[in-house]
């Protein structure tokens, strides 16, 4: 890990007069600007008090940061979620820690390369997770209902537009909730590859150039979000940016557009033009009350020894795609990524393996499940192991070493949670035998050979109570499948989350 005693040192024994001279930007060589200390009142939490314990953990990791050091990003595009990452790390030798990526379509592509580029993306994500870095998510939204395309998404929208968006009822808000429901299918496929997300939507709100952008009611928008994200599709992984563009000449302030602390994880402010004005900086840490705050977008990369005087409370910067070889030659990536006050990955990484190892908690999500080299579950397990969720094609092939590929079974098993006290219908599509139990009732019953068939069975359900669930399946010969699904009158059918279950 590297250590910043050559800045501590710096700090302490250097003359004022000294640090005047080595500062090249005017407003943050006045030291006559106040400086703005914020101490947390009490340990910084997620707003979500669901949020998954990865999430959990980065938020207390960027916390723990400020003033010690601020963390290297780079963002990259939706066609191509990895080459300017690489490019970075071919310049310098050291990747970033912070991968941006881009939800967005604004290319007018299909349907079905949007979401081949979309599973791109998911793929690059869980990779740079467990590869040791951290994920960041932006989605450039066109206007809903309209095609996928950069006018869209800068489109001009009177207020008085813009309104019937917010609106519940609304033929607008269908399409908005639409989109959100759209973009939440690969959030969740992150979340339940236990992948934290810093995810910054609707950002640079406080300027006019996308359709979001500088109205009076945006917070019903950012509410809507949340809302969606959170309590409909469990998306706990989220860590929420709120990002406004630096207040200049094309942006306001950034007070009459903020949620609030306890709709926001992580404050950022994105800074263009080499424009690291000590304002933008003093005004965001005011207002983020000791939560952690980030540079989400820049073009120039920042000076480390400047930001580390007089800005030292960014913990984290992140270039803009294709900015980091246009606006920055390849000795200033060096030099940037080369500073003792940059963490990069290999950094991340040392540090993470330096912080103190926080117990496990007692209950996961999952379900265990539990295989057998033969077709009636009998015997001892062949593989004991925790399952995300149930929604596998194994083909011709095995589950896993030591399983045959024909003549086996598995019981699953634990507790899952609904979210709405109605009415569920659960979907089991199998082949071959299947059975569904859930609170004891065997819904589901169809033990016997088929090839991939459906079988329906409801029950009612209360909304956060925990139920037994028990899913039974035999493979016979041939090919293997099998998948789980639910839905209600509140919640449109899809696979069973990992999050709505527990062992």
């Amino acid at each position: 890990m590297k250590t910043y005693r050559k800045f501590r040192l710096f700090t302490t024994i250097l003359p004022i007069i000294l640090l005047l001279t080595l500062l090249p930007w005017s407003e943050a060589r006045s030291l006559s600007v106040p400086r703005t200390v914020i101490t947390p009142a009490a340990e910084i939490t997620p707003i979500n008090p669901a949020a998954s314990s990865e999430a959990a953990d980065l938020l207390s990791y960027l916390s723990d940061l400020g003033g010690l050091g601020m963390i290297a990003g780079q963002h990259d595009y939706l066609e191509s979620p990895d080459e300017f990452n690489n490019k970075l790390k071919q310049a310098s030798g050291e990747y970033a820690v912070l991968h941006g990526y881009e939800l967005g379509a604004i290319n007018n592509q299909s349907q079905k390369t949007i979401a081949k580029q979309r599973q791109g993306v998911v793929n690059s994500a869980i990779k740079w997770h467990k590869g040791g870095g951290i994920v960041v998510m932006t989605f450039h939204q066109s206007l809903p209902g309209t095609a996928p395309a950069w006018a869209n998404v800068q489109m001009g929208l009177s207020q008085e537009e813009f309104d019937a968006y917010v609106t519940p009822g609304t033929a607008q808000y269908k399409r908005l909730i639409a989109d959100i429901d759209e973009v939440a299918v690969y959030l969740e496929q992150l979340r339940d590859a236990d992948v934290p997300v810093l995810w910054r939507p609707y950002h640079e709100m406080n300027g006019d150039w996308f359709w979001w952008g500088g109205k009076n009611n945006f917070l019903k928008l950012w509410d809507i979000m949340y809302n969606r994200l959170t309590n409909v599709h469990k998306l706990n992984n989220l860590l929420w940016v709120w990002n406004p563009n630096a207040p200049n000449e094309w942006s306001d302030e950034y007070e009459p557009y903020f949620p609030g602390l306890g709709k926001v994880d992580v404050l950022a402010a994105d800074i263009y033009n080499n424009d690291y004005k000590q304002s933008y900086y003093e005004k965001l840490l005011k207002l983020s009350g000791g939560k952690p705050i980030g540079i989400g977008e820049s073009g120039e990369l920042p000076d480390p020894k400047v930001l580390s005087q007089t800005q030292s409370k960014w913990v984290y910067t992140m270039t803009w795609g294709k900015m980091l070889t246009e606006n920055n030659n390849l000795q200033q990536i060096k030099s940037f990524m080369g500073n003792n006050y940059i963490v990069s990955r290999t950094d991340y990484i040392k540090q993470l393996a330096a912080r103190p190892v926080k117990p496990v908690p007692a209950q996961r999500n999952g379900l265990t499940g539990q295989y057998y080299n033969n077709t009636d579950l009998s015997g001892t397990p062949v593989l004991i192991r925790n399952d995300a969720k149930i929604d596998f094609n194994w083909h011709g092939d095995s589950p896993a070493a030591g399983i045959g590929k024909d003549s086996f079974s598995v019981r699953w098993s634990g507790k899952i949670k609904p979210s709405y006290s109605e009415e569920y219908t659960f979907t089991a599509s199998s082949d071959d035998g299947i059975r569904v139990y859930i609170g004891g009732k065997l819904i589901i019953d169809s033990w016997k050979k088929q090839s991939g068939v459906s079988h329906k069975g409801s029950i009612r359900l209360a909304a956060g109570t925990s139920y037994d669930i028990k899913v039974e399946y035999f493979e016979n010969h041939g090919d293997a499948s099998v998948r789980l699904m639910w839905k209600s009158p509140s919640q449109k059918q899809a696979v069973i989350s990992k999050s709505a279950f527990s062992y």
